[in-house]
Parts: C-alpha cells; structure tokens; sequence
C-alpha cells in the first residue's frame, strides 16, 4: 500500500501533468489549493476523475455538461468554483 506523502505526490503530478493547460491549471491548483484539507474518500475522488478523459472532466468543471452521479457532491462544487485557479502572466 501506498504511503500518504508518496500519493500526493502522484496526485499532485498527475493533476499538473493532464496534457492540455487548461486541464492543468484546473486539476493542478485545485489539488496545490485543496488538497490539505481532504480525507481518504476525497482522494479517492479525485483519483477517479483524474482517470476521467480530459474532455468530459473539464466539462464537468466548467460546468458545460452534466456531472455524473458518481462525481457529484461537494468536491464537484468546490471543483466548479474555479475560484483557486491563478495563471501566471
């Protein structure tokens, strides 16, 4: 088993490594800003929708498609505010 510095880690390199910027910097801030304050299931959450294609995840985010039942709750909202996302000029 995976220990908890060794997860964030991952986690925190797969949230800032998606492939497009803007999956970036919505995945990525939104780990760097929350992440401290999750517990098991909310990183498992967010585990499962970094396993989500980019395309459907960021729709979700910004709100343009339905959220699945199994992503929504709180975490979906709190990842919906966008309000953790700065992007350096």
């Amino acid at each position: 088993m995976e220990d908890l510095p060794t997860r964030l880690a991952r986690l925190r390199f797969r949230a800032w490594h998606r492939g497009t910027r803007e999956a970036d910097y919505i995945f990525g801030c939104f780990f760097d800003t929350q992440h401290v304050n999750w517990d098991a299931d909310d990183l498992d959450w967010f585990e499962a929708i970094l396993e989500e294609e980019d395309v459907d995840s960021l729709a979700w985010a910004m709100s343009q498609q339905p959220v699945p039942e199994r992503y929504a709750g709180p975490m979906m909202d709190a990842l919906q505010k966008l309000d953790y996302v700065e992007i350096p000029r």
